[in-house]
């Protein structure tokens, strides 16, 4: 047995019993006369002759037993030496001064018992006197062979009591003994039949009813004699016996060895086992003949007696458990051994009181034991593993497995598990809002988030305070107990997210609480398991993940989705609204497009105060969400401007020129007027909606810029933002997925789209009617540049007081390219009302001339080799109006013959119109044979193409 002590004790718990495991003593057996009883018996059996009686040691000091002396009521307190039965049990032993305390209250062991047992020393005397007369009647006889009731009866007179009422209660209870040992309890079965009992229960009901002096009537006391000494010697075979049986009947016998072990404990400390129990104890144990009482019986009935103790004087002494707990682990060892049924019903009872007190306490240890007293914990525990053990071996009743390692350590498992879903059923209760008014109120108390944290400090106080008591019979007992609390945790939290229809904060509160709880309870599981044999996978299994970071994400995501889809709706509500207008403020771009990058902005600010710890992987879903509406913000900005070819005028058929005009000097009106036609069908091919005219573009091009510039700002806000989460991640590190690239691009594109536009509207739809209509019709020293000239010049103010700097430019280009373009078409697509002379091409020089001085601006314009780049085709194509008409026939007929080959060599094919006009390109010469006012190229155009004079 272990001699471990425990010093803190439980708390002080409202008394309480229990039935007796040994039945109920008859309900006129009061506790004084058992007692009484019991004090004779003991006294009897110490005055026998018989063998040295038995002597109660642990099994690991039997050997010395042969060496330890037999005590004598008679024996000098003041010579015993320190308590062996204390220290096998692991009590304490008391003060030097509290022994001396015991020994001036008593000299002897014999005068300890007495006044332990209460009895009164008038009491004992007569019991001594007594016996010594029995002794002296009845010499070589053993007390074995005595029914000492019945001998006290025929000794005593109602002369040796003070009084007859006193003489007639002691008389009473001395037949009620013989009643309960012969009749009601006997050591063997009683037939129904059996004279002898019918004799002595008229003596005992007669003997109630009316007392009598057995001295006066001789016949009744030889009748009491002769039917007491029948049923006391009694045997199995139907001999008759030497030894009588009349105190060692079942429960008897146990009522009377228990009121006998209460004398253990100090009458002036209930709680307190005496000093000298070592004595008392081996005088006690001669009563085990007469008792019928073997080492194994008193094992279960001391162990129930310090059990008992405990718990009827409010659990303060954890001395009296833990030395239980120790008698208990005998009894184990020793159960094997009995086959007596009568042992094994005493076990089962006993320890089935003693299994149901322990198992009320631990299946919600939690409101038992705290940090004060876990120390009284392992003996509860103890018992509890114990019982359930023995009574797994002398029965069924309790369907655990065999090995002791398995019984231990699943009832230590179902307790761990019970009272973590009783402490967590408690700390729900307790944030129920249902039943506090206050929170009911307040709908976004977050219950969950602090019951989370109530149970990671649950968990950590498990580990600490409680698993280390409970890791002697159960090695995973902290990963049980978190295990637990996680499956508990995990069933209200997924009703809980089958509630949750969006993001809130209280909803991110309780998940992100759920997940650092997980956490925290898997380390802790971990932690705990890392020497089992499989490190602890099992207990993590149970641990289904709560995934709460995937709730949240699939919650965020819809708040995504949400968001974005609110901004595509604005995006297409307030694009139908948008006017585009240049003074709508300073800087000349759209206020839709403001508000559009102020929602942006607003949202990326609102996804990085969402407290979650996933900002780098849903960042990714929140930019294409955004850059998918503000690209099509930027698609729709744009759309309807039209493009470059969608302004460019269609060319009209290839004509010869006529030579007579040169003579009329004038531009027919019949041909003006069909000009005009042509031009006014044009434009009415273009979109005519005043929302697009240049200044209105111009405000979309700055728009857009607008949007370039505000992107680098939000990329650079969402990094800033980035570093400051919790995020990390390597491709976000990277810059992967923190740029708006559907937008950017589209706004380069839209930029370069809408430059085109405006400059190919502005030179051939605006100043169509000064170009394309006016520009070398009829006589060209009359029709010359300058008008176009002028209204350029106007259009190029506007742009310059529009368009943004970072790309006035670039417009700027456009438009001189438009320029270029538009001049190149009047000269080689101008139609039947152009006519030029080789005299012309000084003017026509001239006039280009004057065109890119408009874009040089003597320095103040554009870059003079930025002027020289784009009007390199200009310059290629200007030389073929000063050549001769026979040497651009040549050359035509070249090229001709070389793009075709030997199918050009009958007849040369009409050359298609080119992508891009060149003096080696055959069309290109021949547009200039089209436009040349003179008879060869006429003559050379009517035999090849036989083309008309006119349209």
């Amino acid at each position: 047995m272990s001699t471990k002590r425990h010093q803190n004790a439980m708390p002080v718990h409202p008394i309480e019993d229990f039935p007796p495991p040994f039945g109920d003593p008859a309900p006129n057996f009061p506790e004084s006369e058992l007692r009484e009883t019991a004090y004779e018996i003991l006294v009897g059996a110490c005055r026998s002759s018989g063998p040295k009686p038995l002597t109660f040691i642990s099994q690991s000091e039997r050997g010395d037993r042969d060496r330890t002396p037999a005590p004598s009521p008679h024996r000098s307190l003041t010579s015993t030496a320190a308590s062996k039965v204390k220290k096998a049990l692991g009590l304490k032993t008391a003060s030097s001064s509290s022994s001396l305390r015991g020994s001036k209250r008593a000299a002897t062991t014999g005068e300890l018992v007495r006044v332990q047992m209460r009895i009164s020393e008038q009491s004992d005397t007569r019991i001594r006197r007594a016996l010594l007369r029995i002794a002296a009647g009845q010499l070589g006889r053993r007390m074995e062979s005595v029914v000492l009731p019945l001998e006290l009866i025929q000794l005593f007179r109602s002369s040796d009591f003070p009084s007859q009422q006193e003489y007639e209660a002691w008389l009473r209870r001395n037949l009620k003994v013989l009643e309960a040992g012969l009749l009601l309890h006997p050591r063997l079965p009683l037939d129904k039949a059996n004279t002898s009992a019918q004799s002595l229960r008229r003596i005992i009901r007669g003997a109630f009813e009316k007392p009598m002096d057995i001295a006066k009537n001789g016949e009744s006391m030889q009748t009491l004699q002769s039917v007491v000494m029948s049923l006391a010697c009694r045997s199995s075979d139907g001999s008759i016996s030497e030894t009588c049986r009349w105190a060692d009947g079942f429960p008897l016998n146990l009522w009377i060895y228990q009121t006998l072990l209460e004398a253990c404990f100090d009458i002036h400390a209930e709680t307190s086992v005496i000093e000298e129990v070592d004595e008392v104890l081996e005088l006690i144990k001669k009563t085990w003949v007469m008792l019928g009482i073997n080492e194994m019986l008193h094992n279960i009935c001391f162990s129930w007696v310090l059990f008992h103790r405990y718990v009827v004087t409010g659990q303060v002494e954890n001395d009296l458990l833990f030395a239980s707990s120790n008698l208990l682990a005998e009894v184990g060892k020793d159960t094997g051994d009995s086959k007596d049924p009568v042992y094994s019903q005493i076990l089962r009872n006993t320890l089935s009181l003693i299994l149901g007190w322990a198992e009320k306490r631990l299946l919600a240890y939690h409101d038992t034991f705290h940090d004060g007293n876990n120390e009284s914990m392992e003996s509860v525990v103890s018992l509890a593993a114990l019982s359930a053990k023995i009574l797994e071996d002398i029965s069924h009743e309790y369907n655990w497995k065999k090995k002791e390692a398995d019984v231990d350590y699943t009832r230590v498992d179902y307790y761990i598990r019970s009272s973590l879903r009783a402490v967590f059923a408690q700390k729900l209760e307790k944030l129920d809002p249902s039943k506090h008014p206050s929170r009911k109120q307040n709908k976004a108390f977050p219950i969950l988030s602090v019951l989370a944290r109530d149970i990671t400090e649950l968990a950590f106080k498990e580990k600490a305070i409680f698993s280390p008591k409970l890791k002697r019979w159960h090695p995973l007992a902290t990963g049980v107990a978190v295990a637990t609390l996680h499956v508990c945790y995990g069933n209200e939290l997924k009703k809980y997210v089958k509630g949750i229809n969006e993001l809130t904060p209280d909803a991110i509160e309780v998940l992100i609480a759920a997940d650092k709880l997980e956490k925290d309870l898997v380390q802790i599981a971990v932690e705990d398991s890392v020497d089992s044999e499989d490190g602890g996978k099992s207990i993590v299994r149970e641990m289904q993940p709560y995934e709460a970071e995937a709730v949240m994400a699939s919650l965020v995501k819809s708040w995504i989705n949400i968001r974005v889809d609110r901004l595509g709706e604005w995006v297409d509500r307030n694009l139908r609204q948008e006017v585009w207008n240049p003074r709508a403020n300073k800087e000349g771009y759209a206020p839709s497009a403001v508000e559009v990058l102020r929602i942006i902005d607003d949202t990326l600010e609102a996804f990085f105060l969402l407290p979650i710890p996933m900002h780098s992987d849903l960042l990714p879903e929140l930019m294409s969400g955004l850059d998918k509406s503000l690209q099509q913000y930027i698609l729709k900005a744009k759309s309807g401007c039209g493009s470059r070819s969608s302004f460019i005028p269609t060319l009209p058929p290839l004509t010869r020129c006529s030579t007579r005009s040169k003579f009329n000097g004038v531009f027919r009106k019949k041909e003006k007027s069909q000009v005009t036609q042509r031009r006014k069908a044009h434009v009415g091919t273009t979109n005519g909606d005043n929302s697009f005219d240049v200044t209105r573009m111009c405000v979309r091009i700055n728009t857009m810029q607008r949007i370039r510039m505000e992107l680098g700002v939000l990329e650079k806000r969402i990094v800033a933002n980035l570093s400051s989460s919790r995020s990390t991640n390597e491709d976000i590190a990277n810059g992967v997925s923190m740029k708006f690239k559907l937008s950017a691009s589209a706004a380069v594109e839209g930029i370069h789209q809408l430059c085109e536009c405006i400059a190919y509207k502005i030179v051939f739809h605006d100043l169509c009617h000064v170009l394309w209509d006016g520009l070398y019709v009829g006589e060209v020293a009359s029709t010359r540049i300058e008008p176009f000239l002028q209204e350029l010049e106007q259009y190029l103010e506007i742009i310059s007081s529009t368009v943004h700097d970072k790309v006035r430019t670039r417009v700027i280009v456009e438009l001189m390219q438009a320029s270029f373009d538009g001049f190149l078409l009047v000269l080689l697509a101008g139609g039947p009302s152009r006519a030029f002379s080789l005299q012309d091409s000084v003017i026509i020089e001239e006039d280009f001339k004057f065109l890119t001085g408009l874009f040089w601006s003597n320095g103040d314009g554009l870059p003079a080799e930025l002027i020289e780049k784009h009007s390199t085709t200009v310059k290629g194509v200007l030389p073929l109006f000063r050549a001769d008409t026979e040497h651009i026939i040549q050359q035509f007929s070249q090229f001709t013959m070389e793009m075709y080959g030997s199918t050009a060599k009958s007849r040369l094919p009409l050359p298609p119109t080119a992508d891009q006009w060149s003096p080696t390109e055959p069309n290109t010469l021949l547009r200039v044979l089209c436009n040349r006012n003179d008879e060869a190229s006429a003559k050379f155009l009517k035999k090849n193409y036989n083309l008309p004079k006119k349209l």
